[in-house]
């Protein structure tokens, strides 16, 4: 599922806050952050009535009931990031071998290092992008109308990668659908979570439903991306991500006018004297980054390790920030420092799980038996098979920590968990390391995603929720953007890592990358009771 927006359902990070605000939490990737979203003290328009028919109470909530039991504005929102992450992971999903297939396969013939190097930095583009669409929805133009012009983006980065050939089109197209997902990935959840009020009891069902939409899409997409570029070739398939993204787009722009005003609301708007400043900054900006590619310095084999190095300083300085401030208070700063373990494990994690993209893909293009009934499964379809189990067990999971209440286990020891069980999936590879070409069973990946899955069940729902929980007041916004670049550190170190995988000699890159894994959880785990103390109260 790759950071497929989890949603989480144990508190409500709203506790305490009276005034408008904007969260740029994401979909990877649903109901990611779900109660985190709301701006309380807004109150969201109304598109209907509520099931009885009398007069809604006043608490800022859409009381229709259209949308199974949901606001009707929630389909629209359900639509554009379903058919956004049919795109996203429908192009991801033919991305790398697009790159490294030969040009009589139809494809660039990048090597394979600097092909998995690309998808990584991409990936972590992707996150550090939502830290820049959560900023011009806080400051310029609100939640919703980023929403609307990062879809336009995204489809234009698809449009690109179907017909501009070469390189260029692998260029523009990879940049456009970044900046754009990033846009989009930071503010729809939080349209979403202007429908509701924070006591709505709607509101975990609502974000499951859009949850659901998030993972359709994920399923869809390399299935129909797959089978084009399996029998047509690869333009056709990014052509159906653009496709499929002018779908949502297209629904969407009919029905935006029926979200509530306050998803358009702008948090904090940015003076109009500061206006010209930032534009110039941005503007030198890509200056520098146009000098540094057109001297060398930025290039395709070491674009991963510079969003890496980018990333690890953008982390260190909100770090710093934050902890150094003077408005925070003794238990926020000991809060935020107990959240560095959490950062490291998370970061750990993803670099694991976001080999979804890059090594599993080479897996299953060289060492996966395909062949069902004496057809060749397209190598992207394997992307498909997490999202059916993130559908079919992010339910049981969501029931397990609802009976068992306050004895579920604490942040901590579910982020340990994860990181270990990420651990054991990777060792699971060991059994058909080494093997001939295209000899791993189909049903042992299956196997092994699963394991995925639990991992990441484990350790993406909760991750988003005990962020907020442990902002402070005055640091809300950048601690979420913290979570997100653990990710995207994580996602860049995956595309990093993948230049070491060597399929005739798999099983050093998998026993150690497993057992780092394992390594990490357990000392997260040994750590539970200070890291617990340092989090001053919060689970």
């Amino acid at each position: 599922m790759n950071g497929r927006e989890q949603g989480f359902q144990d508190g409500d990070p709203t506790r305490g806050r009276d005034k408008p605000e904007q969260v740029p939490v994401g979909p990877p990737d649903g109901a990611t952050a779900a109660a985190d979203a709301t701006r309380t003290g807004t109150v969201a328009a109304r598109s209907g009535t509520d099931a009885a028919g009398t007069a809604a109470p006043d608490d800022g909530a859409d009381h229709d009931t259209r949308f199974f039991g949901q606001p009707w504005a929630l389909a629209h929102i359900f639509g554009v990031e379903m058919w956004e992450r049919f795109s996203f992971y429908g192009m991801q999903g033919i991305l790398l071998i697009y790159m490294y297939y030969s040009v009589a396969e139809g494809g660039l013939g990048i090597p394979e290092a600097t092909a998995t190097g690309i998808v990584g930095a991409y990936g972590g583009t992707v996150y550090l992008s939502t830290i820049l669409g959560a900023w011009v929805a806080d400051r310029l133009l609100g939640s919703e109308r980023v929403l609307f012009y990062s879809a336009w983006v995204i489809m234009a980065g698809h449009i690109a990668l179907a017909l501009l050939p070469s390189v260029w089109g692998l260029g523009v197209g990879l940049i456009l659908v970044a900046v754009g997902s990033g846009g989009l990935k930071a503010n729809a959840t939080a349209v979403v979570g202007t429908l509701y009020s924070p006591k709505d009891p709607r509101r975990d069902a609502g974000f499951s439903l859009f949850y659901l939409g998030i993972n359709l899409g994920a399923f869809l997409g390399p299935i129909v991306t797959g089978f084009l570029q399996s029998n047509v070739g690869f333009h056709w398939g990014f052509g159906a991500a653009a496709v499929g993204m002018a779908i949502g787009l297209t629904q969407y722009s009919f029905g935006r006018k029926q979200l509530p005003a306050s998803s358009r609301v702008v948090a904090n708007p940015l003076p109009a004297n500061r206006r010209g400043l930032m534009i110039g900054i941005g503007i030198a900006g890509l200056l520098v980054i146009v000098a540094l590619v057109l001297t060398g310095v930025i290039r395709a084999d070491n674009l991963a390790g510079i969003v890496i190095l980018v990333t690890l300083g953008a982390a260190i300085a909100y770090f710093s920030v934050i902890i150094s401030s003077r408005a925070i208070s003794g238990d926020d700063r000991s809060r935020v420092i107990g959240f560095i373990p959490l950062f490291i494990v998370n970061v750990g994690f993803w670099s694991l799980y976001q080999q979804q993209f890059t090594v599993l893909t080479i897996y299953s293009d060289k060492q996966l038996n395909r062949m069902i009934f004496g057809w060749e499964m397209p190598v992207s379809w394997v992307n498909s098979i997490n999202p059916v189990f993130v559908i079919i067990l992010s339910g049981v999971f969501a029931a397990i920590w609802t009976r068992l209440g306050d004895r579920a286990p604490s942040a901590p020891v579910k982020f340990s968990l994860g990181a270990m069980i990420m651990g054991v999936a990777f060792l699971l590879f060991l059994p058909w390391a080494n093997g001939a070409p295209n000899s791993t069973p189909l049903l042992a990946i299956v196997m092994i995603l699963f394991v995925f899955t639990i991992a990441e069940l484990f350790i993406s729902p909760p991750g988003l929720s005990v962020t907020t929980k442990l902002a402070p007041e005055r640091f809300h916004t950048q601690m979420v953007a913290l979570y997100f670049l653990s990710i995207a550190l994580g996602t860049a170190i995956a595309g990093w890592l993948a230049q070491f995988y060597d399929p005739e000699n798999e099983i050093p890159y998998f026993t150690i990358l497993g057992g780092i894994a394992i390594v990490l959880g357990l000392a997260l785990l040994a750590s539970v009771k200070p890291v617990l103390k340092l989090m001053r109260g919060v689970r």
